[in-house]
């Protein structure tokens, strides 16, 4: 009898330790797994990151380059204004999408909210649309924007040359009889433009000279 156990408890003794062995083997691949998912996710979780970031980026560079883009239109509104009668503005207190009159004892609300508040403000401003007003941003093969731009224009007063009592004066615009800014006023133009996505929102300002309109 105690030789018929000895020799029947071997091949239990065997089969324990093999059972132990496939069990340690599987938590190491369980484990392994855990780690490669883990990184799966971490590298999932980066290039969707990098993909927002790039595409904020676009979309700011976007806003900014409209915005930029209605600056030139409407200085090129008042340069080509100048220059013929029929196409002058006619600024005032109470002329939206025109041309306003800059008066600091009375501001004008919606040329105050324009310039200061965020998010987007539609009014009293004109949509830029091209040169000819014939393009619109929002519908563009490549690069369309959420909403065209927009600008408002401000008349601030004549020109003073050099020495004389004033607020504007302008270097550089001595005219060919020595009298600078004869005839000429300042214009104070400012623009809010979009990205590809209405959140992303940009304000430009710049001054012009130009002949009175």
């Amino acid at each position: 009898m105690e030789r018929f156990h000895i020799l029947s408890s071997r091949p239990v003794r065997q089969s324990v330790s093999v059972s132990s062995q496939r069990g340690a083997v599987m938590i190491i691949a369980l484990i392994f797994l855990l780690l490669l998912t883990l990184l799966a996710v971490s590298a999932s979780g980066n290039s969707l990151l990098q993909q927002r970031m790039s595409g904020g980026l676009r979309n700011a560079q976007q806003a900014q380059m409209s915005a930029e883009t209605a600056l030139r239109g409407a200085e090129w509104k008042l340069w080509s204004g100048s220059n013929g009668a029929t196409k002058r503005l006619h600024c005032g207190t109470t002329v939206p999408g025109e041309c306003y009159t800059f008066d600091a004892s009375t501001p004008i609300s919606a040329v105050v909210k324009f310039r200061t508040q965020a998010g987007w403000v539609t009014e009293g401003a004109t949509a830029y649309t091209g040169i000819s007003s014939d393009v619109d941003y929002t519908a563009l093969a490549n690069g369309s924007l959420a909403k065209n731009p927009l600008y408002i224009i401000e008349d601030m007063g004549p020109e003073l040359p050099p020495g004389t009592i004033g607020s504007l004066h302008e270097s550089g615009s001595t005219g060919s009889h020595g009298n600078a800014g004869i005839g000429r006023h300042i214009y104070r133009i400012t623009a809010r433009a979009s990205g590809g996505n209405g959140n992303t929102v940009r304000v430009l300002e710049t001054t012009f000279s130009a002949k009175l309109n």
